[in-house]
């Protein structure tokens, strides 16, 4: 299997965020592999992003994994109800990361629509199908992550990252592998962020 290794997570944090667009986040849950397809993230780069919870290289229990190993997954708590899910990059000791903003299901979407919205996928409104994983809180529910899963290793064999559906033995779902434009914008809820609102760190197919 060709699963995203140290090295693919060890650059510069804007190069990883464009990079991981298009590539497969698979999450086992007892036994099965739910798989999504990455279709929108975000950049924190600590040392000079004050969006970044280590901004200016600030250490507290909350942001002690932004210091780990590049590869290591980093999910914290917003508004006191929602779980969001980065990617540490660049060497240990920065604090930069990708935030995961949106995933398209590609594999046991049955137990991602349960896990999201207790239905299976046919049962989905139609509000339900446009809302499914555009967001980070809602991707965590899906894919059942949790703080409880904050500081895994994404290259170990619970949470990680392939290039192509065949990796994992599955077949390519239609239009995946295809050529896609990339866009930037600014990113999304960080008004607070002075300057740093502005940066142009969000990227999406």
């Amino acid at each position: 299997m060709a699963k995203l290794l140290r090295d693919f997570y060890d650059r510069p944090t804007l190069e990883v965020a464009r990079d991981l667009l298009g590539k497969y986040l698979v999450r086992v849950q007892e036994g099965e592999k739910l798989v999504c397809r990455i279709t929108e993230t975000e950049g924190y780069i600590g040392r000079i992003d004050k969006a970044c919870h280590a901004y200016g290289y600030k250490r507290t229990k909350r942001t002690e994994t932004l210091f780990a190993p590049p590869g290591t997954a980093y999910i914290y708590l917003i508004y006191g109800m929602y779980d969001c899910l980065n990617f540490v990059v660049e060497p240990e000791g920065e604090p930069c990361a990708v935030l995961i903003r949106a995933l398209e299901a590609r594999h046991h979407g049955e137990r991602i629509a349960r896990n999201r919205y207790g239905c299976g996928m046919a049962e989905m409104s139609a509000y339900q199908r446009k809302n499914f994983l555009n967001g980070p809180g809602k991707l965590c529910r899906g894919m059942s992550l949790t703080r409880k899963e904050n500081g895994l290793d994404l290259t170990g064999g619970e949470l990680y990252v392939v290039e192509r559906l065949t990796d994992l033995g599955l077949p390519p779902c239609p239009g995946d592998g295809a050529p896609f434009s990339i866009r930037t914008g600014r990113r999304i809820g960080i008004d607070y962020a002075e300057e740093a609102a502005d940066f142009p760190w969000r990227f999406w197919i």
